[in-house]
């Protein structure tokens, strides 16, 4: 808290010196000033960002998670599609989002596409990494008790990668805030990073920054919240 005090008073001193133009930086108060008085249009275009958020990173956690254990399983498709996984995050963004577009339309199509694009990446090599590396003896031991393939999966390997899991899905939560903005960006009508990028080009520098901090408390919030339902999932994590 005493870190945050100190990162306003500097960020408002700086903001105040005769040097630095408003249209460049605004200060903490005039960022203030522009959440309470744009506040509807603000928290608007942020429900729909949200939405955009939450259905891209279920969808990339879905997908993410389904992928990761048939590549586990099936040792042709592991060889096969982690190139193509790779492949998927050296194509830059920019590139990808026309085709998108029109695959999907104008729509949330491609905003849901994009964010889950850019959250699939973590999901699917930690969950794979770690599906791979969980203790041979105790695989063996299973198999010698007469546990199924599908019982070792379930009783040892899934349970073991939970805590991975949602190490994947916290780093997956920050990114799906910049996938959103960059989705609204490529093409749409509605949402915060399109209001950020609509703000700045009509110089409205504290309105800039008051969509800034609502996207920050949106990833920090989803991060939290990613954090808690990990409580919740593993408990004995929790207990440790």
């Amino acid at each position: 808290m005493l870190l945050l005090v100190l990162v306003l008073l500097l960020w408002q001193g700086v903001a105040s010196l005769p040097s630095i133009d408003n249209l460049t930086l605004a200060s903490p108060v005039e960022t203030w000033h522009a959440l309470i008085d744009d506040r509807t249009l603000l928290f608007d275009e942020a429900g729909t960002t949200a939405v955009e958020i939450l259905l891209g990173l279920a969808i990339a956690t879905v997908l993410g998670v389904t992928l990761a254990v048939a590549m586990h399983l099936v040792g042709w498709l592991r060889d096969a599609a982690y190139p193509l996984l790779l492949a998927s995050q050296a194509i830059p963004i920019v590139v990808l989002a026309p085709l998108f577009i029109l695959a999907f339309g104008y729509g949330i199509g491609p905003k849901l596409a994009i964010v889950a694009l850019i959250c699939f990446f973590p999901i699917v090599v930690v969950m794979l990494d770690v599906l791979r590396s969980v203790d041979a003896d105790l695989l063996k031991l299973m198999r010698l008790l007469g546990a199924s393939r599908l019982t070792r999966l379930w009783k040892a390997e899934l349970p073991a990668s939970l805590p991975f899991l949602f190490s994947g899905l916290r780093l997956a939560a920050v990114f799906s805030v910049i996938g959103a903005v960059f989705g609204e960006w490529s093409g749409g009508d509605h949402g915060l990073g399109l209001l950020v990028l609509r703000a700045n080009n009509q110089l409205q520098t504290p309105r800039v920054y008051a969509g800034v901090v609502l996207l920050t408390l949106m990833a920090i919030a989803l991060f939290a919240f990613v954090s808690h339902v990990e409580r919740i999932a593993i408990p004995w994590r929790r207990d440790a």
